[in-house]
């Protein structure tokens, strides 16, 4: 069963860049389609990015331009670079996805933006 951490989270002000970093194990990431999501207090979860299996992309339209997703699969871990954060990027980001029907995430790493 795959298990997956992220990590990378801080704070930072509006403008600035963060790298999120989500390990996996128990399993080879590179067979899935992986995606990150956050979720802000009080609103709803969202996808952020995608990549498959075959390495092709999809972003949020707010997102697009600003994030990008990456995988290395030599070392089994899913990145997400960040760039010209706003405060409205704040929110706490999972690494995720689905193996067999069932939804596979990790604890979250926060990223607060402050203006």
């Amino acid at each position: 069963q795959i298990q997956l951490v992220e990590s990378g989270g801080a704070s930072v002000q509006a403008g600035g860049s963060l790298r999120l970093s989500c390990a996996a194990s128990g399993d080879t990431m590179s067979k899935y389609c992986m995606a990150w999501f956050r979720q802000s207090p009080g609103k709803q979860r969202e996808a952020v990015a995608a990549i498959d299996d075959n390495s092709d992309t999809y972003y949020r339209a707010s997102v697009k331009g600003r994030f990008t997703i990456s995988k290395d699969n030599s070392k089994n871990t899913l990145y997400l670079q960040m760039n010209s954060l706003k405060t409205e990027d704040t929110a706490v980001y999972y690494c995720n996805t689905l193996v067999d029907g069932t939804n596979k995430e990790g604890q979250g790493t926060q990223v607060t933006v402050s203006s």
